[in-house]
């Protein structure tokens, strides 16, 4: 494989396909904060078959289609899957240049790259195919180019931020029944370098059971931009009981399981958020029972948060050695959210970070453990 780079700059957007598009806005603008930028024309509407609608808060964009008749993408998606992202959109230095070396190394383009201009300037954009779920990712190169996209008509400032403090992506987390195919195209055709890698079995915890839930997990790393994408897939023993098959088979397939924000202040975004009816997944009493004696373990020491406070928002802590954490929790699946099995089985992470730039390795044991050891007491009660 070639070194170089494809001048990837940052993840920009994500795309997502949804059956109802004011559902979607409920959930941005209502509840997460997101201004809604944008809108496709009428043109673009009819072209592609499909309404589109964009969110934005920091640098996170979220575009949302939902089909307009037969045939459009929103539509063949969702005759596949349930709701959920089937698009990222990476902006590049050079997007001919990014063309030109992906082709080289086998990428699978679905068009050749394209010049669009407004009053201020150009924008280059070419979209390839890749394994995640059938998931599509367009390259853009912006040169002084101010709108959006081709087709889209402005809906509001382009600039807001959440007052829940969300300001950029932080990952892109994939599961696969077996993800080294894809993890060899992130390597090969992507150029991306392995960053992180764990897998862990609660049989580790708690001795053989008749059930259990385990995964192997594997981060990729653009070099030059920093871009991550983590990959899961299930670990035996009592492989269909792993949260990474059962998604598989509620997402029917492959595919992007969740993406995590960058928030300001952990604590008041979770406060704010669930004053708004945002869920977050349950975490046991048992990990915030351990925590004191595990943040003296992984070398944190010490932490600004009052563990009561991080018990009751149901908030996880992570870290290292030199002292550095990080702050994550999750939402939940969009299938709770909405009441809705056709939401999907996709979810939003919120994660602070105080220096540490892991993903969580404790965080996987601790948890995992303390869903044993619950499960342990409970038996014997």
């Amino acid at each position: 494989m070639s070194e170089v780079n494809l001048g990837i700059i940052g993840l920009e957007a994500i795309v997502t396909y949804v059956p109802y598009l004011e559902r979607s806005r409920r959930f941005y603008v209502d509840q997460l904060d997101f201004a809604e930028i944008g809108r496709s024309d009428a043109g673009m509407s009819q072209r592609g078959k499909q309404e589109t609608a964009v969110y934005r808060s920091g640098d996170c964009t979220v575009i949302a289609s939902t089909p307009q008749g037969r045939g459009g993408r929103a539509w063949r998606w969702l005759q596949r899957h349930p709701a959920g992202v089937g698009g990222l959109v990476l902006s590049v230095k050079d997007a001919q240049h990014a063309f030109e070396v992906l082709e080289s190394r086998g990428a699978t383009p679905i068009d050749a790259v394209s010049t669009h201009h407004d009053e201020w300037g150009t924008l280059r954009m070419f979209s390839i195919l890749s394994p995640l779920g059938g998931a599509t990712i367009r390259f853009v190169e912006r040169r002084g180019y101010r709108a959006l996209y081709p087709g889209f008509q402005a809906t509001g400032p382009q600039a807001h931020e959440s007052r829940y403090g969300i300001t950029s992506f932080d990952h892109v987390t994939s599961n696969f029944e077996t993800m080294a195919p894809a993890l060899l195209w992130m390597e090969h055709v992507l150029g991306f370098k392995q960053y992180w890698d764990v897998q862990f079995h609660t049989e580790d915890v708690g001795g053989p059971k008749s059930y259990g839930s385990g995964l192997r997990s594997v981060v990729m790393k653009d070099p030059e931009s920093g871009v991550k994408f983590a990959n899961n897939e299930p670990w035996r023993p009592h492989f269909k009981h792993s949260q990474i098959n059962i998604f598989t088979e509620e997402n029917r397939g492959d595919g992007i399981q969740h993406v995590a924000f960058v928030v300001r202040d952990i604590l008041s975004s979770v406060k704010g958020l669930r004053a708004r009816g945002i869920s977050f997944l349950d975490t046991p009493a048992a990990y915030y029972d351990a925590l004191p004696s595990r943040i003296q373990a992984t070398g944190i020491n010490q932490i600004d948060e009052d563990i009561s406070d991080l018990r009751t928002l149901g908030v996880l802590v992570d870290g290292d050695k030199n002292g550095e954490y990080m702050l994550q929790v999750f939402m939940a699946e969009a299938s709770a959210t909405h009441d809705d099995l056709q939401a999907g089985p996709f979810f939003y992470e919120l994660i602070q970070r105080k220096g540490s730039r892991g993903f969580g390795e404790g965080n996987f044991r601790a948890l995992f453990e303390s869903i044993e050891r619950t499960q342990k007491n409970e038996a014997v009660s």
